[in-house]
């Protein structure tokens, strides 16, 4: 299967390594090709003796949903040196501004062609590799067995777009998983499903998500509400993560027919790239707009800055999270549960499916399928706040009985460490 991967890897070429630069040169900052390629000029030993953890991160949720990981691991043992990997630009510039706590070097992860993987191995020379989610690297993990290293996939899930995608390409998936060492997924569907794809080590652990975003618990709203220049009585409408044009539509027509019961909106689009032609569509309704990078205030304010949404949330009435009103799979609404504050999703959230499952059964939100339901939704609850209350209680409490899983991936990782079948001078 390898070498079969290899040579369509090297055939479709021409097509994914355009696209694959295309996609990386749309953001502000520029990726580092050189260490794509595996080449890293500065990672060397802290310390002679210490093992060492490759632990891979896509982007920035994968980062953020990490962070609590790579703690608990530092926090129990100290000694262990951990790379952490990322693949976009805003992943590494959210990883070293906000979690520089959290490991030992930062760096691009190979392209996974031979070559490049060869190259970062024999550089990093990890004991113990860690893939977040669902980065499933058919080179990266076979080759990383060869060089001796323990491997884990932890907070693993399998959408049920992605199952069915991969569901067509099992003997490919089979060959992935004998890689793995342990699959730690989850839930029990994210389980059942690498065993059906070929794993015969998947566990259940839980969601270190909720841990993530436990850590928002204690953010003074009131503070916020002042840095934004927003007033105690005001009714805010926090919208997060919206995605493409499509959604940014959706959700300015339900604004717009429900003007008259919010008084300010706070938005954070999910790519800092859609600012300024969102910017453009909240001027044409709403006669203007702000923005945070400029430090402006206003009834309308754009948060267009890295690494504050899960904060802002705290000054919120109402969240609006996007992703679901549209078929993307939808966003991670922990974070506004955590702060105890009702949320309204679009219909399609198979990316994050038990969570949303486990918020609707709880009546921590409410789901909105057309613009229609959505103004609607907003103007109820906006003059219920009662209902709100009740929805909010209902959301901290499903953060609080959830917590715990990032000390059991923790734990994991560190029981690999400690079983490393060779040490840090590995050749």
């Amino acid at each position: 299967m390898t070498w079969l991967y290899n040579i369509l890897l090297f055939l479709l070429a021409p097509l994914w390594m355009p696209w694959m630069w295309w996609r990386a040169n749309k953001r502000a900052e520029k990726v580092d090709w050189s260490q794509r390629a595996g080449r890293y000029k500065h990672v060397g030993k802290k310390d002679k003796g210490a093992k060492r953890i490759w632990f891979h991160a896509v982007s920035v949720g994968e980062v953020v949903a990490a962070s609590p990981i790579l703690r608990e691991i530092i926090a129990k043992n100290p000694d262990v040196e951990i790379v952490l990997s990322v693949t976009t630009s805003s992943g590494h510039q959210t990883a070293r501004e906000k979690f520089e706590d959290a490991f030992d070097h930062l760096i691009y992860f190979p392209i996974d062609v031979p070559r490049y993987v060869l190259n970062a191995l024999v550089k990093i020379k990890p004991d113990v590799v860690v893939l977040m989610e669902t980065e499933l690297w058919l080179n990266f993990l076979e080759m990383s067995k060869n060089f001796g290293a323990n491997t884990l996939v932890v907070n693993g899930r399998i959408s049920d777009r992605a199952f069915g995608r991969m569901e067509k390409f099992k003997p490919f998936y089979q060959a992935i998983f004998r890689n793995v060492d342990r699959a730690l997924m989850q839930s029990e569907t994210d389980a059942d499903r690498a065993r059906q794809l070929g794993s015969d080590k998947a566990e259940v652990m839980g969601n270190c998500k909720f841990d993530e975003a436990a850590s928002v618990m204690g953010v003074s709203g009131a503070e916020w509400r002042e840095k934004l220049g927003i007033e105690a009585d005001e009714f805010v409408i926090v919208v997060g993560s919206t995605r493409g044009e499509m959604e940014e539509k959706f959700v300015l027509d339900a604004l717009k027919s429900s003007e008259g019961s919010w008084d300010r909106v706070v938005h954070a689009p999910r790519h800092l790239e859609r600012v300024d032609a969102l910017a453009g569509q909240v001027t044409e309704r709403f006669g203007s707009v702000s923005r945070r990078s400029k430090e402006e205030t206003g009834k309308y304010l754009l948060l267009d800055t890295y690494g504050e949404l899960a904060q802002v949330y705290a000054v919120a009435d109402l969240v609006v999270i996007g992703g679901g009103f549209d078929d993307l799979g939808g966003q991670n609404i922990l974070q506004p549960l955590a702060h105890g504050k009702p949320v309204i999703h679009g219909p399609n959230m198979h990316n994050f499916r038990d969570v949303a499952e486990l918020a609707a059964r709880c009546g921590a939100t409410q789901v909105a399928s057309t613009p229609e339901e959505l103004a609607s939704a907003m103007t109820s609850l906006g003059k219920n706040d009662e209902k709100r209350s009740e929805m909010g209680s209902a959301a901290r409490q499903l953060i609080e009985q959830s917590l715990g899983a990032s000390e059991r991936y923790a734990d994991a990782v560190l029981d690999a460490v400690q079983s490393a079948e060779f040490g840090s001078g590995r050749k």
